[in-house]
């Protein structure tokens, strides 16, 4: 089930005065959620549906998160579809974590004041063609405190109406798109938490230990290609959450379109796929931001390095080259197929790639 069937589904079953327990069909429907979102939520990101706890919520909604950035709804970054409590529309919300404010600022007037200022301080951060048609304050149509906040620190929306419901793929499009401007705030809160001002980096150099071990590939200067192999330290590039997702998913792609994926005992590598003798060499970047630009330099200067060490200096056959991304890199596949290496990335719908990826039988 997608984003529609699923929104519509709670819309038109949910009961605020029957309990959130297993067996009531909305509560069931929103528990599911995580499973059935998983293929269309963006790559890192997960799903969680919300009835309340113990007695039902007036107002359910649906977290998604970037795993890379938050996973805890009380505080933080999120995304969440809200449903207003007439269960007439449901709204998408870049949203403030409430609860973990409670010790401090209460649940009334106070605390809804704080988010809408950090909440008006974080949109006039992001850029204005990511926000623009997202300006909106939601209504659920609810009194309670918790509801109330949620309106409060709501960053940018999108309200839709159960009764006019946008198409599936006009909601998936809608959802990757909050997911880039949430990796945008994400960055906007960091500063304005001060973790890049001077006090932070006042407060890093305050440590008179030395660090334990070279970080990153600081120290790491191989003199072969055997050396090379020995030296790369796993350390040597940080992998989150969202590059593990995007290798397991396309993995198991892969496997249904009849390659074989391999990843045990490939290190550094982060793929290879086998199909009739003939091997690709697969190097996955996360896209953040929707700027592909960094994670297509990194691809490109990795996938030639192990080419040459790991391949050409150890006398195997050059491998065919495909660079792996979590969103579409535009005018970049073009660029990538000028140097000889194919590309393929996750859409809202599945998979695409470019012509040589298609010619392989990677992509249709």
């Amino acid at each position: 089930m997608g984003i529609r069937d699923l929104l519509l589904d709670v819309a038109g079953s949910y009961d605020p005065a029957k309990k959130n327990a297993k067996g009531v069909h909305a509560q069931d429907r929103l528990r599911a959620v995580a499973d059935e979102w998983a293929h269309v939520v963006p790559v890192g990101f997960e799903a969680e549906g919300k009835g309340g706890s113990g007695g039902a919520s007036k107002t359910p909604w649906i977290g998604v998160y970037d795993l890379d950035i938050n996973r805890d709804p009380k505080k933080g970054l999120y995304l969440a579809y809200i449903f207003a409590a007439d269960l007439g529309s449901v709204t998408l919300t870049l949203q403030q974590g409430v609860t973990s404010l409670e010790r401090k600022l209460g649940t009334g007037k106070k605390r809804r004041d704080y988010l809408e200022i950090r909440a008006q301080a974080l949109l006039a951060g992001l850029p204005d063609e990511l926000v623009d048609g997202w300006r909106i304050r939601p209504n659920f149509k609810c009194d309670a405190a918790r509801a109330l906040s949620y309106e409060a620190g709501s960053v940018v929306a999108r309200c839709y109406s159960t009764t006019s419901m946008p198409s599936e793929i006009s909601l998936r499009d809608d959802l990757w798109h909050m997911a880039e401007v949430l990796q945008h705030a994400a960055a906007v809160e960091k500063a304005l938490n001060g973790v890049e001002g001077p006090g932070a980096l006042k407060a890093k150099g305050a440590s008179k230990k030395p660090p334990a071990e070279f970080q990153g590939l600081d120290g790491f200067r191989p003199k072969d290609g055997s050396d090379y192999v020995a030296r790369i330290p796993k350390r040597t590039i940080k992998k989150s959450r969202s590059h593990e997702v995007l290798l397991e998913a396309f993995s198991h792609y892969a496997d249904e379109r009849d390659f074989v994926p391999i990843n045990k005992a490939m290190h550094p590598k982060d793929l290879v796929l086998r199909k009739d003798g003939i091997e690709w060499l697969v190097e996955a970047k996360t896209v953040k931001r929707g700027n592909p630009t960094k994670a297509v330099r990194e691809a490109v200067g990795q996938l030639f390095e192990y080419n040459h060490f790991l391949y050409e200096q150890e006398g195997h056959a050059k491998p065919h080259l495909l660079a792996l991304f979590t969103e579409d890199i535009g005018a970049y596949a073009a660029y990538l197929e000028g140097l000889g290496i194919a590309s393929v990335w996750r859409t809202v719908d599945g998979w695409a790639g470019s012509a040589s990826a298609a010619a392989w039988g990677i992509v249709d």
